[in-house]
């Protein structure tokens, strides 16, 4: 296995839920600091490698740190622990699913319980909800599971690992996004083999707590101020069973990044990046976002005086669930096109639409 495949698997085995995720964010800046000039954290743990930091036109490439998970919110009399979201966990998988539940001191494998079928009502048979799904420690009571260190607030986090399908697919938890932490790192490392010396001032960001609302995003553009802005996360693979083409676009796992236009897209920056596609005659794939791209973009775009942003995403098979499913070609795609977007971009290009 190749260096950066190993960073990948240990990347993304690691748990890193929403407003826990300082543990990724440490083994993602060990893998980045040979690559940048300097690095830096914030308050709540979002990560930036920073290249030519004293350069005034600073320029950010983004994906989000943090995956769903859930909170420990009630405990029985019996032992059993009922959990509420801490972003957009999916109740309707969670019945038999194994777990980690992260105490203060150690973690704590666990099951999501679920009555057998004999047990069950036939066609009225209670569905998976957040009020009937609830954990199994292998505990009797309260008083055991406290003497464990579980309590209300601990997080839990599904138990599944990177899995290698056909050679052709990753697919486990969490790619959504951490994923697009490794492809920005592999930009970096790119750009270090390469000697690349880039006009100005690269920052690569790897934000906390997009899941609950783009908050990481928020934080470090208010702190980088950036000029420009690229980000890069995961959107639906709408070919897999059960998508609506008609609702959804057509974005297809295998055939390249997806570039969305939107209001919150700035189109000038958005053409930049198609023509540095074109001119390397790397793939890509186009799609439309009504309002909002529901992505650290607008967190970014409208940070400050307002920042030109683009979104470049992966497409995505089973997004959040523990079998998430990314192409090793898209992949390698994305990394690519950033790459080739920053070695062509001109600082003194003018992003205004009007002068």
């Amino acid at each position: 296995m190749q260096e950066n495949e190993k960073f990948l698997y240990k990347y993304l085995n690691n748990a890193s839920p929403t407003g826990f995720e300082a543990s990724g964010q440490q083994i993602w800046l060990d893998y980045i600091k040979p690559y940048v000039d300097q690095y830096f954290t914030d308050s709540y743990g979002t990560a930036v490698g920073v290249l030519n930091p004293d350069a005034p036109f600073k320029v950010v490439i983004e994906a989000h740190a943090d995956e769903i998970s859930w909170f420990v919110n009630y405990i029985t009399p019996e032992g059993y622990i009922y959990v509420r979201r801490n972003g957009g966990s999916d109740h309707m998988i969670a019945p038999s699913m194994r777990v980690n539940i992260h105490t203060d001191e150690k973690i704590i494998p666990g099951v999501f319980g679920w009555p057998a079928i004999h047990v069950r009502k036939g066609d009225k048979e209670d569905k998976p909800s957040l009020e009937n799904i609830f954990i199994d420690v292998g505990a009797r009571s309260k008083e055991e599971l406290e003497k464990m260190g579980i309590h209300v607030g601990c997080v839990v986090t599904f138990k599944d690992e990177l899995l290698d399908l056909n050679g052709k697919f990753y697919a486990g938890r969490a790619l959504d996004n951490r994923v697009g932490g490794y492809m920005i790192a592999q930009v970096l490392k790119k750009l270090h083999d390469a000697g690349k010396k880039l006009p100005f001032g690269l920052y690569v960001v790897n934000a906390v707590q997009e899941e609950i609302g783009l908050r990481g995003a928020q934080m470090i553009a208010a702190k980088i101020k950036p000029n420009v802005a690229v980000i890069t996360d995961v959107c639906h693979d709408t070919t897999a069973p059960m998508y609506s083409k008609i609702n959804s676009g057509e974005q297809v796992a295998g055939e390249g990044p997806v570039l969305t236009y939107g209001a919150s897209v700035h189109k000038k920056l958005l053409d930049l990046i198609i023509h540095s596609a074109q001119q390397r005659k790397l793939p890509f794939q186009r799609a439309a976002a009504s309002r909002g791209t529901g992505t650290d973009t607008d967190a970014f775009a409208y940070s400050n005086d307002g920042v030109p942003s683009a979104l470049i995403s992966l497409p995505l098979k089973y997004m959040h669930t523990t079998v998430e499913t990314a192409s090793k070609k898209d992949i390698d795609s994305v990394i690519d096109l950033i790459t080739g977007f920053l070695e062509d971009l001109d600082p003194d290009y003018n992003f205004k639409y009007i002068e």
